[in-house]
């Protein structure tokens, strides 16, 4: 499926997040709903809110494959300059995106809504699928190959938190800059 920046990832802000750019964002102002010409969230100057975000999003369909997720997410990154100037943090992102992406395809057997925004202190990685189920992290024994996912994602993200709504849950995983402070 086509991109569609500054499109909702699900319809829902249930919970107390709301949507900015796209995505599911905690404790954010209420965003400008107009997208630029650029494809992308409008800035500040663009949308006279005040907005101090910019965001993408992305449904990824059952039958798509999770590296085409994650080259989306690494050119947004490229966009932000994190593959140069955080290299580290952005394949932490990417792996983030690579298990958020199978949890969807997999666990929860549905289309995968993906969302990048930054806000200038966090990106923000959601991933919004149709199952109600919460993941959280577990413990896989040496032998298993498969049940890290959210382990992994509980390692590399600064914060991570997972709401359901009444179309499914969204994941959402912070990552700071270094050098960055949290806000």
């Amino acid at each position: 499926m086509p991109e569609r920046p500054g499109a909702p990832a699900n319809g829902s802000s249930a919970g107390g997040a709301v949507r900015v750019a796209g995505g599911s964002v905690p404790g954010s102002p209420a965003p400008d709903r107009r997208a630029s010409r650029e494809g992308r969230a409008p800035t500040p100057d663009e949308s006279g809110s005040g907005l101090k975000a910019v965001g993408w999003a992305r449904t990824l369909p059952l039958s798509s494959s999770v590296r085409a997720g994650r080259a989306w997410a690494r050119r947004h990154l490229d966009e932000l300059g994190w593959t140069e100037q955080a290299a580290g943090t952005a394949d932490d992102v990417l792996l983030t995106v690579s298990e958020l992406l199978t949890n969807a395809h997999l666990h929860a057997h549905s289309d995968a809504h993906l969302v990048l925004t930054w806000d200038g202190s966090c990106l923000y990685v959601s991933v919004h699928d149709g199952s109600t189920h919460l993941p959280r992290p577990r413990e896989a024994g040496p032998d298993a190959t498969s049940g890290r996912g959210m382990a992994l994602v509980d390692a590399l993200a600064d914060d991570w938190q997972a709401r359901a709504d009444e179309r499914g849950k969204t994941v959402t995983a912070c990552f700071h800059p270094p050098g960055r402070p949290a806000h």
